[in-house]
């Protein structure tokens, strides 16, 4: 039996079908932007000297992402393509095409490294629950070798998410990913509210630390990298536009603003109460905060594990259709493949992926330094491509010059904008290794 090359359906309804209503567009919306990221906005608002300054670059950060979001629906129905990739090859040309993929491949490859760490967090946690380090009257006693992190999670990938990545369709995992993800956020968010406002003793902390100032405006902006990992549907907003039923210009403008004002709420009231509660004390991962026999935060830990081990292969098969794009020829990609040689090269790519994002997952100390890099990489994806869109398509419309000028300006804003954070972020990171 043979098969074209490429693997997987799309992840979600096809364009001709009875497409997405306004409600399902956002939710999938939420649901590809709240994640891994929202467990470290406290530690981002620490890091921003405060509330105040992180919460006024999270406003200045959503004229961007709103903006880009309708943009991109707009080249969407200019270049009648279904996907990110599709479109910015369409309307910038090759190159800005071929690097678009590039960039996808590098952002899900990070992806999968912070989704392995925020995971091996959690184990963490819940092995030192279980295997405390001694009695009042022993000395700290390590944990058995079977505790250990890189025992725990290594085990956890090669018997539980290696089967759920390998197979050629991820199923179930589409729809069950969405409600445990979004479901773990709420819940998150709404603990970290309620620990901060019912001081619980656990905290051992009766009075919530005060903020502190930022030192400098290179702290203050330093928040945009977790803010560009946290907020990032962009990747994925081109397929929602195409299988919405409505996707008139206004409606999808309507659509991003009430996504990007929900995932404002939810990103903030974690931010706030989670460095409030810490302080400058305040894990890169919050979750990693809070004592691990805690029942209530125990439950938060097992909803972000188990959506993330559902939401992994989804990366997998994601990167593993990219990778083959881009070795695949135009012209191969419309040939049959045989079936083994297409089993064979699944397993082999799904192995590679697994087994290096495990090793940098367990070598990265924190998750900190995994978003440093995937917040530069999503600036491509949230300023650049969608700023050259905007350029290459106004530069072919007959439009007013002062309309015309203006839109070309923003467009070169946002990618000297998306230069910046990217810059910064690989500053960031290359900085944090060096110390």
């Amino acid at each position: 039996m043979e098969r074209p090359a490429g693997e997987g359906r799309p992840l979600l309804p096809a364009a001709g079908s009875a497409g997405l209503t306004s409600a399902g567009a956002v939710f999938i919306m939420l649901k590809s932007a709240l994640g891994a990221g929202l467990l470290s906005f406290p530690w981002a608002f620490s890091r921003a000297g405060g509330a105040a300054p992180a919460f006024l670059v999270e406003l200045g950060s959503l004229v961007f992402l709103v903006s880009g979001l309708a943009v991109l629906g707009y080249a969407a129905a200019l270049s009648a393509q279904p996907t990110y990739q599709g479109v910015v090859r369409a309307v910038c040309g090759a190159a800005a095409g071929k690097l678009c993929e590039v960039c996808f491949l590098l952002n899900l490859f990070m992806i999968s490294v912070a989704l392995l760490r925020v995971v091996g967090d959690q184990l963490e946690k819940l092995c030192d629950s279980l295997y405390p380090n001694g009695t009042l009257s022993e000395a700290p006693s390590t944990p058995p070798w079977y505790a250990d992190q890189r025992f725990t999670l290594s085990a956890l990938c090669v018997l539980v998410i290696f089967p759920l990545s390998v197979p050629r369709e991820i199923g179930f995992q589409k729809y069950s990913s969405s409600i445990l993800g979004t479901l773990a956020a709420c819940y998150l968010t709404l603990v970290i509210v309620l620990k901060y406002h019912l001081q619980a003793e656990s905290l051992g902390s009766p009075e919530p630390p005060q903020p502190s100032r930022a030192s400098s405006w290179a702290s203050v902006f330093s928040v945009i990298p977790t803010i560009c990992f946290g907020f990032q549907c962009h990747e994925a907003c081109v397929a929602i536009y195409s299988s919405m039923r409505n996707q008139s210009f206004s409606h999808w403008v309507a659509v991003s603003v009430l996504s990007m004002l929900i995932c404002l709420l939810i990103y903030s009231l974690t931010g706030i109460y989670g460095y409030l509660t810490f302080g400058e004390a305040v894990a890169a991962d919050v979750l990693m905060s809070y004592p691990g026999n805690d029942p209530v935060v125990l439950v938060a830990r097992l909803l972000f594990g188990v959506s993330i081990i559902t939401i992994y292969p989804i990366v997998v098969l994601l990167g593993r259709s990219v990778v083959q794009d881009l070795w695949v020829t135009p012209k191969r990609r419309t040939t049959a493949v045989p079936e083994e040689h297409e089993q064979r090269s699944r397993v082999v790519l799904t192995v590679t992926w697994m087994a290096t994002t495990l090793a940098i997952a367990l070598f990265v100390p924190d998750i900190g330094k995994v978003i440093e890099l995937i917040g530069g990489i999503s600036a491509f994806f949230i300023f650049i491509f969608p700023g050259l869109c905007l350029v290459c398509m106004t530069g072919t419309r007959t439009l007013g010059p002062r309309k015309k000028a203006a839109l070309i300006s923003w467009g070169v804003i946002s990618v000297l904008g998306g230069a910046f954070v990217c810059g910064q972020s690989a500053a960031l990171a290359v900085l944090g290794l060096l110390r």
